[in-house]
């Protein structure tokens, strides 16, 4: 089978568990190669997430790990068998590679668990709120490359919307719901959006108001996506070239923490609804 000539970020995680595996089981990619009667260059590609792997080897590279955890083999045998082609394919050499992986991220999470300071959560930005903030970087973008934007922005909220909606709890800083980015009346209207998700009792939103005390995490921006099993979650964090994404065991141990503290700072679901009422008046 001939390389990927892109992965998405769902194939490499594959492609890295397999790796973490085998490194924990003390072994050389050459010497799997030779178990399976393959090349190292065919293990490197499988570990890069540039080929594809069947149930099978899957298994057979479990057992020749020794890995006795049913639950992560099952997990990982999931991820290989996956065939989904969701709505962001559609974006697929129209928008940079990482909008898709996002969704997609989203799309198989367990639960999303989201800290925000500077704007509106993306999953529930209206359209003229994320026009604003696309329209904003420099060089401008034109409506070809502004338009497909804000539309996969907005198409990502599908999966609070479908019949078994992810779980999902966002802690905005009150600074994001303040913030003009552009008129008042686009401002209001976003106030009010964010309500009504609160109201369809899909989301879960808590505030932190600036009076708060004990809040020095201004810098803490994430979206923790919970896999299958903890082992398989993952944060991203926009990052100079875009979005990054993290899976190593001690830095999701560490946003775990993080997530907490965080939350120990936020104000309780019904205060944070009145909060944001509140704030609508004020617009």
């Amino acid at each position: 089978m001939a390389p990927r000539s892109q992965s998405t970020a769902r194939q490499v995680r594959l492609g890295t568990e397999l790796r973490r595996l085998r490194e924990s089981a003390g072994l050389k990619a050459r010497e799997v190669a030779a178990l399976l009667s393959s090349t190292s260059a065919q293990m490197s590609q499988v570990e890069a997430g540039l080929a594809g792997v069947s149930e099978e080897r899957v298994r057979r590279l479990a057992a020749h790990y020794a890995c006795a955890d049913e639950a992560l083999i099952e997990a990982l045998v999931a991820m290989a068998n996956d065939r989904t082609r969701g709505w962001w394919e559609e974006y697929r050499g129209v928008l940079p590679p990482v909008f898709l992986d996002v969704a997609e991220t989203e799309h198989h999470g367990t639960f999303l668990r989201e800290v925000v300071t500077s704007h509106v959560p993306g999953l529930l930005q209206t359209p003229d709120y994320a026009r604003a903030v696309f329209g904003y970087m420099v060089p401008e973008l034109p409506e070809s490359e502004l338009n497909p934007r804000v539309e996969h922005r907005t198409r990502r909220r599908s999966v609070l919307e479908r019949g078994v909606p992810v779980p999902y709890e966002t802690i905005i800083h009150e600074a994001a719901l303040r913030i003009l980015v552009s008129d008042r009346a686009t401002a209001r209207a976003q106030l009010l959006e964010v309500l009504r998700a609160i109201e369809n009792g899909r989301v879960t939103v808590r505030v932190i108001p600036f009076a708060r005390e004990g809040f020095a995490g201004a810098g803490i921006e994430m979206m923790y996506v919970g896999g299958p099993l903890p082992r398989l979650d993952t944060v991203l964090r926009d990052a100079p070239h875009g979005t990054a994404f993290i899976d190593a065991e001690s830095q999701l141990a560490r946003f775990r923490v993080l997530l907490n503290k965080v939350g120990k700072a936020a104000l309780p679901p019904v205060e944070s609804r009145d909060f944001v009422h509140h704030m609508t008046k004020e617009l």
